[in-house]
């Protein structure tokens, strides 16, 4: 191990709504759920990640599980703190006799405010970051979708998070049309909820909905290669008997249909503030989606049917925004676009 890489950390920190990764020496070393699970007497913590979130909705009043971060940005500031100050020891290569100077390049919503990337860069420096970069969501997943965001050529991206749907027009290396709307991943989930409970009269909670989401989620109400039906368990909500409901694609697409349709709002608002030649090279090269939502099942063909423009899905999508973090990391005096 070389000496010098005990004094200095640099990490690269995707700090997600649904989930936290982090990026050291070019590879990821945690993709966790942006979740923890604290004692409520002692307030310390008791698990983070994957353990908080097979705990969370199944917990006694003893011990609450929160997800610090909502619609893209910190919530609950005490619990992100404790969870990135955690991520980081668990990531990064530990040393008993030294505490290395950190260096941190995270990324943030393109529509955040001062006060929430002061939040955001609080919890870093709180966590024991020296130094602390900041990158847009979208500028960061236009660099893990392999893009040359300094050239000279339009590019738009879609990153369809946890919390906010990153809609940008990118070109040298500025973001010259944007939004950032809190319609994404987690209203899907509630979407999900809600019909269940309207529609089967069947209590669900949110792991359930993610599941349900993951195994017949779909945009279109005809797919070319359908996903079976998902199987769902729970309590009548009128005599909380147990009951089994199975659930087609079909009705997830019905029931995802606005919020999908406010994406496409968004996609098309950003569309008419383009410039007409950063236009013509969007339609030339089409529009790149991330994100988790990326994910949808025939999410590409029903954007291409609403715009006229080809959808092309990033190659892991999930992972493209701290990919792209960490290739901020990388040239941290060459980008100009970073923030301290």
């Amino acid at each position: 191990m070389n000496f010098l890489s005990l004094l200095k950390k640099e990490i690269a920190l995707d700090l997600g709504t649904a989930n936290t990764i982090i990026i050291e020496q070019g590879k990821i070393v945690i993709d966790e759920p942006s979740i923890v699970a604290i004692d409520v007497s002692t307030k310390k913590l008791i698990a983070i990640g994957h353990k908080a979130r097979q705990m969370h909705g199944k917990t006694h009043e003893e011990i609450k599980t929160i997800r610090p971060l909502r619609d893209g940005v910190i919530a609950d500031f005490q619990a992100a703190e404790l969870m990135i100050r955690e991520m980081i020891k668990m990531g990064t290569t530990k040393s008993n006799f030294i505490s290395p100077s950190l260096k941190i390049v995270v990324c943030i919503p393109s529509g955040s405010t001062e006060v929430e990337i002061r939040a955001v860069r609080d919890s870093a420096e709180h966590a024991g970051a020296r130094e602390v970069y900041m990158v847009y969501e979208p500028m960061a997943a236009a660099l893990g979708i392999g893009i040359d965001v300094e050239a000279p050529n339009g590019n738009m991206i879609v990153d369809i998070g946890g919390g906010t749907t990153e809609i940008a027009v990118i070109s040298l290396g500025g973001i010259v049309a944007n939004r950032s709307i809190r319609v994404a991943g987690d209203d899907f989930t509630t979407d999900i909820q809600e019909y269940m409970r309207h529609q089967h009269n069947i209590k669900i909670g949110e792991r359930t909905a993610e599941s349900i989401k993951i195994n017949v989620g779909s945009s279109l109400p005809e797919l070319v290669e359908p996903p079976d039906d998902f199987v769902v368990r729970g309590p009548h909500q009128m005599t909380a008997l147990p009951i089994e409901i199975p659930v087609s694609y079909q009705e997830i697409a019905h029931c995802l249909d606005k919020s999908i349709a406010k994406i496409e709002a968004a996609i098309l608002s950003v569309l008419e503030r383009t410039p007409p030649e950063l236009y013509a090279d969007i339609y030339q090269n089409g529009i790149y989606l991330a994100g988790g939502g990326a994910l949808l099942r025939g999410l590409d063909k029903r954007l291409n049917a609403k715009t006229d423009i080809p959808v092309n899905i990033a190659d892991d999508p999930l992972h493209a925004v701290a990919r792209g973090t960490g290739i901020a990391l990388k040239n941290v005096k060459k980008f100009n676009f970073l923030m301290r």
